[in-house]
């Protein structure tokens, strides 16, 4: 069993925290909706083998602590907070698996920082940049329609709306044999409250659109991604004109938007496969 070892580096306005583990060449995950380093752990302990995995708690997260928590922090901020982290790690490109939002970060990254990553899987990417003017103009009604159940209802009321729309039913998830989902503790409720007030809003507003990917693709293979069972989601649309623009075809991962924890040993399969492959 590959141990892991927890750390804080201080960036500009924060002190992050993250985890690393395993060996062999360096993959960061950027996790999804309230995830913090915790979140994929079954996914992380069959990667372990494989890869050197970075996880951390991005901003406004769990034990991450942000000097001006009033300060809002847009994708490219977050982004700016993994090129340090990696930037403190390794010299060498390093591997994404960018999911949902991470993929938004991951695509950020790329663009402002080429060669900093060697490949980003972007798995239902949250880019409503890349979709077309009534798509991107129905997801920001819809995102705000969530924003303000949390406003005026708290994290209860605005979860199931922003499941919904990510194509997922919390009373009807399938996973994998011995997957248990993750309790709702104190500290995972306060990291969806931050994910609704802080990185939807800035999600629906952020601007990166395909010149931004194109200049991105031009130093890091990026590979477009989506679950089996993720197409009712709004991030499948975004993977599908993800796909169109890099002229590459979608690779499927089991579940549907949330495999990475409901599925963890078929998409790390999946992840070995396209991070092994080399076009």
């Amino acid at each position: 069993m590959n141990a892991t070892t927890a750390a804080m580096l201080q960036v500009p306005g924060a002190k992050v925290y993250y985890e690393v583990r395993g060996d062999g060449p360096l993959l960061i995950i950027g996790q999804s909706g309230e995830g913090d380093a915790h979140r994929t752990a079954d996914l992380v302990d069959r990667l372990a083998g494989h890869y050197t995995v970075v996880t951390y708690d991005r901003r406004g997260l769990s034990r991450t602590a942000v000097d001006d928590p009033s300060l809002p922090v847009t994708p490219a901020m977050h982004a700016e907070d993994v090129h340090h982290l990696l930037a403190e790690l390794t010299d060498e490109p390093a591997l994404m698996l960018g999911c949902s939002l991470g993929a938004l970060y991951g695509l950020h990254l790329a663009a402002a920082h080429p060669g900093q990553l060697s490949a980003l899987i972007a798995h239902d990417p949250a880019t409503p940049g890349l979709l077309s003017a009534a798509d991107r103009a129905d997801i920001e009604r819809r995102l705000g329609e969530i924003e303000d159940l949390y406003r005026t209802g708290g994290w209860r009321a605005a979860v199931p709306a922003a499941a919904a729309l990510t194509g997922l039913d919390p009373a009807r998830i399938e996973t994998e044999a011995g997957v248990v989902a993750a309790p709702m503790t104190e500290e995972r409720a306060a990291n969806f409250g931050y994910y609704l007030a802080n990185d939807i809003p800035q999600c629906r507003m952020d601007t990166l659109g395909p010149a931004e990917v194109a200049a991105a693709a031009a130093h890091t293979r990026i590979i477009p991604a989506a679950g089996k069972d993720s197409k009712k989601a709004w991030n499948h649309q975004c993977a599908v004109e993800l796909s169109a623009l890099l002229g590459r075809p979608i690779e499927e991962f089991p579940g549907g938007h949330n495999g990475n924890t409901s599925f963890p040993t078929g998409f790390a399969a999946r992840v070995r496969e396209l991070f092994t492959t080399s076009s």
